[in-house]
């Protein structure tokens, strides 16, 4: 059977589906089929309400279909993979099954400590003494509660996956029937492993045609010498904005005195007590070394680390060995979990130690490849010092690991920065382009690079629908807190626009501030990030249209409130990185070693894509009308300003306070009479 075209494919499911088509889909979709069918990769923005999920399933299943192949789906958030799971991967499979002669299947695969761990639940290996210090008597009662429920949860679930569980639980609970994949047995030495809730996943997603997974999986199974995901030779990337994000995160490794305890009590009764007693010394002398010394990056060992480190090293080495022979397969499971756990920790926490070794062991700050940092990790009253090192960049990791065994397609409503995807494309470890695209959307030379970019573009016609509004004449914002006349010109937007206000700040001590000045100056009600859920404030948000909704990064990315609820988008300043934050200041000034522009590079690019996805919080659908605000005047006067503003939508622009009140006055007037 000769497999329709993706034009062919794509119209007959918007027709099944109940939808309108549109040339930005469309255009998106026959370029992902021509990348899939070229083996080149492809960078796509495709801005809100252009229908980019339908626009690559199709191609994918497709493709996945005609070479019995599966296609492998990358997102960055929970949120993305069920509606891609529950929603529109359920619906296209029915819609395409007459035209592709069969019903192309699915399945969502995840870390298997997503999964419940059958041998931890029936064994009941505790994962760690949760420490007197950080738990009080409530939630050890709390967590108890918990487990119980889980435990119950266990004879009733099918697949075992936490998200599946409602109400949730907190991740200490889940930590004592879960498993990390350095903690599992393994299908040859587990009684349970016929029913292991996470190799079922494996082996579904092994039969289906799409696999929808997230980025962390991605990148474990690009540096993983061991098979992760099904056999692919596609792979899309949705939520491509935060790729290099979540793959740092995945490749970060820590480092406390906490760790070490954690270690010594799960290798337990495993070693004899002068190997333990040497281990915990060794937690000791670390914590002092903590203890003793400032927070920041490490560009040079302390004095004293080096030794400490090395004997750190050592102990854990020699606990690791002493370690006895692993029991006979099935003979005593809960022996065998304890064991496993205990090797788990003990090889992480070594690795870690090793990595941060290795690092000072090159003396030229210029050629190291991580970045290593003291944190102070605080919980409740507790103050937690933590040792982290994290990639300097993960763009060779991509290029050996993902782009040259696959191709890729990566997509976002954001990935073009000052105006091109130069930006994103290099810390992707692609080869930059240069130029913008031009009037068919796209962008760059195949042969010469092996990837373009395109510009899906948008249906919303953004001058007519919404306005930029920049606070030109306020003062620049400081560190003393949010200036009065800023709270003033807050003040006035938000009564202009009849509260349905979401406020984007660039710390949570300032949106904390801003609501609580705010909330006795204006008579509408004001949530903030942190009184509730965050899923919980959005839809208590969505359902008053009078109520105003304040916070920061979750917010930035995760609000999706279309309707006369939102009108106004605030944003208190530039979201530049903090500049004490190590890793993006060590990759600055990595940029200016080599010749370049460190702030342009890191610290602008950082700013630049937190805007554009704060702005596209604003239109949601396109009958959406609304405000912009940035109350932060270098966003018009600073010389950077002309870059940041390139890359977000583009609205009808003015920094005249009395006609963008004027607007918004007339929208809720507009609102009242409807």
């Amino acid at each position: 059977m000769s497999v329709p075209s993706v034009p062919e494919l794509l119209t007959a499911a918007v027709a099944s589906l109940g939808g309108t088509q549109r040339d930005g889909q469309l255009a998106m979709a026959e370029a992902v089929g021509e990348a899939i069918d070229g083996g080149h990769h492809l960078a796509v923005q495709a801005g809100t309400g252009t229908g980019k999920s339908l626009a690559y399933l199709v191609p994918a299943m497709r493709h996945a279909v005609d070479s019995n192949e599966t296609v492998v789906v990358s997102t960055a958030t929970i949120a993305l993979q069920r509606q891609l799971t529950e929603r529109d991967l359920p619906r296209l499979a029915k819609a395409l099954t007459t035209p592709l002669d069969r019903e192309p299947s699915f399945a969502i695969l995840k870390g298997r400590a997503n999964y419940l761990c059958l041998n931890k639940v029936h064994s009941g290996v505790a994962d760690e003494d949760p420490g007197a210090e950080l738990f009080d008597a409530f939630d050890l009662s709390r967590m108890g509660r918990e487990v119980t429920r889980l435990r119950e949860w266990t004879s009733d679930t099918e697949t075992g996956d936490r998200d599946d569980l409602s109400p949730g639980v907190s991740d200490q609970s889940w930590r004592q029937v879960s498993v990390s994949s350095r903690e599992c047995l393994g299908a040859n030495n587990c009684p349970y492993s016929d029913d292991c809730f996470a190799e079922l996943a494996r082996k579904k997603a092994g039969a289906s045609d799409i696999v929808v997974t997230n980025h962390a999986m991605l990148a474990i199974d690009a540096m993983s010498p061991a098979t992760i995901l099904p056999e692919h030779r596609v792979v899309v990337i949705d939520e491509a904005h935060e790729l290099v994000d979540r793959i740092t995160s995945v490749t970060t490794e820590e480092i406390s005195a906490a760790g070490v305890s954690q270690v010594a009590r799960r290798l337990g009764k495993l070693i004899d007590d002068e190997t333990a007693d040497a281990l915990v010394g060794a937690g000791e002398q670390l914590e002092q070394l903590l203890e003793d010394s400032p927070e920041g990056e490490w560009t040079r060992l302390p004095t004293g680390a080096p030794l400490i480190l090395a004997s750190l090293r050592d102990r854990l080495w020699n606990a690791r060995n002493a370690v006895g022979p692993a029991p006979q397969a099935g003979s005593d499971p809960e022996a065998a979990a304890a064991r496993q756990m205990a090797l788990s920790a003990t090889d992480s926490l070594h690795d870690a130690v090793v990595r941060v070794l290795t690092v000072f062991g090159e003396a030229d700050i210029t050629k190291r490849h991580d970045v290593v940092w003291l944190s102070a990790d605080r919980f409740r009253s507790t103050v937690k010092k933590v040792l982290r090192i994290a990639p300097l960049s993960v763009a060779g990791l991509l290029r050996t690991s993902l782009f040259t065994d696959s191709t890729v397609i990566l997509t976002s409503a954001t990935l073009t920065i000052g105006g091109n995807f130069d930006a994103l494309a290099r810390t992707w470890g692609l080869p930059a382009h240069g130029g913008s695209p031009g009037k068919d959307g796209t962008v760059g030379d195949i042969d010469a690079a092996g990837w373009r970019g395109m510009d899906a573009g948008s249906p919303f016609d953004y001058p007519r629908s919404a306005i930029l509004y920049v606070g030109k004449h306020l003062r620049a914002p400081g560190r003393d807190g949010i200036a009065e006349g800023t709270l003033d010109e807050m003040v006035d937007l938000m009564n202009a626009a009849g509260g349905r206000t979401l406020g984007l700040f660039s710390s949570m001590r300032a949106a904390k501030e801003a609501s609580e000045k705010l909330r006795e100056r204006v008579g509408f009600p004001i949530l903030c990030q942190g009184d509730d859920t965050t899923s919980a404030l959005i839809e208590k948000f969505a359902a008053d249209e009078a109520t105003c909704l304040f916070g920061t990064l979750s917010l930035w990315q995760g609000v999706d409130v279309p309707g006369p609820s939102l009108r106004l988008v605030m944003i208190d300043r530039i979201p530049f990185p903090r500049p004490d934050d190590p890793l993006l200041s060590a990759r600055q000034r990595d940029v200016d070693a080599r010749g370049g522009n460190g702030f342009l590079t890191v610290s602008a690019n950082h700013a630049a894509l937190l805007l554009a996805q704060g702005a596209g919080r604003l239109l949601r659908s396109t009958d959406d009308r609304g405000v912009v605000a940035v109350l932060d005047s270098r966003l018009a006067t600073a010389r950077y300003a002309g870059y940041l503003m390139a890359g977000l939508p583009p609205f009808w622009r003015t920094t005249d306070p009395k006609a963008v009140r004027a607007a918004l006055s007339r929208l809720t007037t507009g609102a009242a009479r409807s």
